[in-house]
């Protein structure tokens, strides 16, 4: 897809995974800190940040014709600058308007709806463009890796915020939280600016736009007739959708079943989240060992990541009916550590498949998938939770109630699995080549060696 002087350097791959850090700050500032805010400090129903959140989701369903903006300009960096510019300043107006549900409520929600529309349009057409760019100018090989290294910095920009950003928001104050948020979305637009300086190359290296391309609806229309991205659109959403119901229950779960306190089921959290982080070291470590072989291809990953999610969710049904002194703990860190092995793989497979097919159609290709992403994430917690309290009527005990959701979560992991299955079979079938394999050889070089 590009020539060798045009392919990135390990250092131009961590340069564009600080823009997905800086996406990631905003985004834990208005969807976890604002959150709280909300409903502790100023006591509002739960059900509205959810709301917001759901809307922040749903938003980016635009993303497949925000892909196609791109396509069509034949340029990504504008519109990753341009992303982020409005996802800076809808989280900034998102602070104002919790701040202003304080005093006004009603005219507080109407800004936060505006706020949280600005949020997802900007991630939408940021996060697309900036996939897009990834794979377009790392090579085949670095992909998958590119793909980690972007997903770590993701995480690395929610915890490095949500620690620096607490500590200044002490003692709290309305007027503290639009001051610390007008300051990371500074940051956040300025470090963007800075790692995507002179990484696309100038308006000569790009290639010649298709006319056809500036047909959204024919665009769309093409890459949903292609079988394998069609098949990794569905992928993802049966995927996503069974790892975002999770997050909403497991909390509850650890309380109302173990007798977790406030704290304690944070820290369970905080397990699962470290589990996936070891899941991606696991898979750039075994496929560095075994490149070459079949231990190293994204088939083997991709679907041995959902069947494992799915045997761990299984287990995390089976504690629970066992209830206070079952191995909860290793569970969730086992869950854990599946999704991260899963969700990297997916985004390798996604690098390497967003430009096979049509040509000039890789924003598109990149917008179906996110935006399937979207809304199973917009759909996810709200159906989990639905299903808890459905359960939880019907049934004895919350332990069986949360095992039947689990069960839920769980079969849509097998799903996933075999639809990952056929998107394999169909890309072979077009490309009449072998599997891809991940090379990560160079990750720990990238890290720091």
């Amino acid at each position: 897809m590009t020539d060798r002087s045009m392919t990135l350097s390990w250092l131009g791959i961590v340069r564009l995974g600080l823009v997905q850090a800086s996406l990631g700050a905003v985004v834990v500032l208005t969807t976890s800190i604002m959150n709280r805010v909300m409903v502790v400090e100023l006591a509002l129903p739960a059900m509205l940040p959810g709301a917001l959140v759901a809307w922040h989701y749903l938003v980016q369903v635009l993303r497949p014709r925000l892909g196609h903006g791109s396509d069509a300009g034949g340029r990504r960096t504008p519109w990753i600058i341009g992303g982020m510019t409005t996802m800076a300043f809808g989280g900034f107006l998102a602070a104002v308007a919790t701040a202003l549900m304080g005093t006004n409520l009603v005219a507080g929600v109407a800004l936060a709806i505006v706020a949280f529309t600005l949020v997802g349009l900007g991630a939408g057409g940021s996060g697309t463009a900036l996939l897009v760019l990834m794979a377009q100018r790392a090579g085949p090989a670095r992909r998958p890796a590119a793909a980690t290294i972007a997903w770590v910095l993701m995480f690395a920009g929610f915890v490095v915020t949500a620690a620096t950003s607490g500590r200044f928001l002490d003692p709290f104050t309305p007027a503290r939280l639009v001051e610390v948020t007008a300051c990371v979305a500074v940051v956040a637009l300025m470090l963007t600016m800075l790692a995507v300086w002179g990484v696309e190359g100038a308006a000569r290296h790009v290639a010649p736009v298709a006319p056809e391309a500036r047909g959204f609806v024919l665009a769309l229309r093409e890459v949903w007739s292609e079988p394998a991205s069609r098949r990794f659109a569905i992928f993802v959403f049966l995927s996503m959708l069974a790892y975002s119901a999770l997050e909403l229950i497991l909390d509850p779960f650890a309380g109302q079943v173990f007798g977790f306190t406030p704290g304690a089921s944070t820290k369970l959290s905080g397990l699962q989240h470290g589990g996936a982080l070891a899941g991606m070291i696991l898979v750039a470590l075994v496929t560095n060992a075994a490149a070459g072989t079949r231990a190293a291809s994204l088939r083997v990953w991709t679907m041995g990541g959902c069947a494992a999610s799915a045997m761990a969710l299984v287990a995390l049904a089976a504690v629970g009916l066992a209830g206070p002194g079952a191995p909860l703990q290793p569970v969730v860190f086992v869950l854990g550590l599946s999704n991260g092995v899963f969700a990297v793989a997916a985004i390798g497979s996604m690098m390497q498949l967003v430009g096979q097919g049509a040509s000039a159609r890789e924003g598109v290709r990149m917008g179906l998938w996110g935006a399937a992403q979207a809304v199973a994430f917009a759909g996810g917690g709200i159906v989990a939770t639905t299903l808890s309290d459905i359960a939880r009527a019907v049934l004895d005990s919350p332990a069986q109630a949360y095992a039947c959701v689990f069960g839920a979560e769980a079969f849509l992991f097998v799903l996933a699995a075999r639809q990952a299955a056929f998107v394999y079979q169909s890309q072979a079938r077009r490309t009449s080549a072998a599997i891809p394999v991940v090379n990560t050889s160079a990750i720990v070089s990238a890290s720091g060696g």
